[in-house]
């Protein structure tokens, strides 16, 4: 195996899954996986329902895993993307609520870890969209080598791999791959940054990928600092925060903690309307001086001397 491709820096508790999508970057790591942890690994495979080739994949994970001798469970999710929403996060959320069921349902329900093979690539790619959209920190981080979600734990070993050694290491081994045909389609802008954007970037700062990796791991230590200082700042202006204390704090502080604040809530609050808010709240000078302000499918409202989020 090339010296890249090692996962002698990862040390995932056994056994754990892998998410097996067919295409060559799963097919890689489960490869890998196998011949480092034999007899340890375990594969879940996500049939989305929203192609004709979706069935051919479901094939292939099967031929894989039987040579490999990996027990396979396959996951059938209907990812319909809501009004608003993009087909690509509908996919991928309905991929994070599958990984979770199957290794409830599966296995005795004792493997809570599974492992994605999103490499360098990918990881310039989401932080490329992160930029078109105008994220802050938390966007620009991108994304990380290990979280949990909704005890799940998920773990991105190769986020300093390139895409390509990847493919060229299977072709060597003789293992071979589907192509998912919606890769192709330039109309999702995740496939325009791949295909138009990546190339450019290649000829013009062939080491990008490492660089952008650093920039996002700097981003990532940033926002860490972020959610440390709005945990301290909550302590201070109270639980819901308190309008005075919020007033004393600079605009920037401020909507950290309120950020922080919302998303404890289950709110995802835009630069718009954090900047609303804050002109309401420097505002609030008088007992009768109401401020109420849409967040997500609520509303941020005064209560007295407080803020506080109401849901109807």
């Amino acid at each position: 195996m090339p010296a890249a491709l090692s996962l002698e820096h990862f040390h995932p508790p056994l056994p754990f899954a892998v998410a097996l999508s067919g295409g060559a970057d799963s097919c890689a790591l489960l490869l890998a996986c196998v011949k480092r942890w034999p007899g340890q690994v375990r594969a879940v495979h996500v049939h989305h329902g929203l192609q004709l080739a979706a069935d051919g994949f479901v094939l292939h994970c099967q031929q894989l895993c039987q040579q490999l001798a990996v027990p396979l469970v396959v996951q059938h999710v209907h990812a319909v993307h809501a009004q608003g929403e993009s087909p690509e996060d509908a996919a991928r959320q309905a991929r994070y609520t599958a990984f979770k069921q199957a290794l409830q349902s599966n296995w005795g329900g004792t493997i809570k870890h599974t492992v994605l093979a999103q490499h360098a690539d990918d990881q310039v790619e989401t932080m490329l969209l992160a930029l078109s959209r105008g994220a802050g920190v938390p966007g620009l981080s991108a994304m990380p080598e290990r979280i949990e979600r909704d005890g799940l734990v998920i773990h991105r070993p190769w986020l300093l791999v390139p895409g390509q050694a990847l493919r060229d290491w299977l072709l060597s081994m003789g293992v071979t791959w589907v192509e998912d045909p919606s890769n192709t389609n330039t109309r999702y802008t995740r496939n325009k940054i791949r295909h138009q954007l990546m190339p450019a970037l290649q000829a013009a700062f062939p080491s990008f990928r490492s660089t952008f990796a650093r920039s996002a791991r700097h981003a990532a230590q940033a926002q860490t600092l972020l959610v440390t200082l709005a945990q301290q700042d909550l302590q201070t202006v109270g639980e819901p925060p308190q309008i005075a204390l919020l007033q004393g704090m600079s605009e920037a502080r401020a909507a950290n903690l309120l950020r922080y604040w919302l998303k404890l809530k289950g709110v995802q609050a835009s630069t718009r309307q954090l900047d609303a808010l804050w002109v309401q709240i420097k505002a609030c000078q008088t007992r009768g001086h109401q401020i109420d302000i849409k967040v997500g499918e609520g509303f941020v409202r005064r209560s007295g001397a407080v803020l506080d989020w109401y849901n109807f």
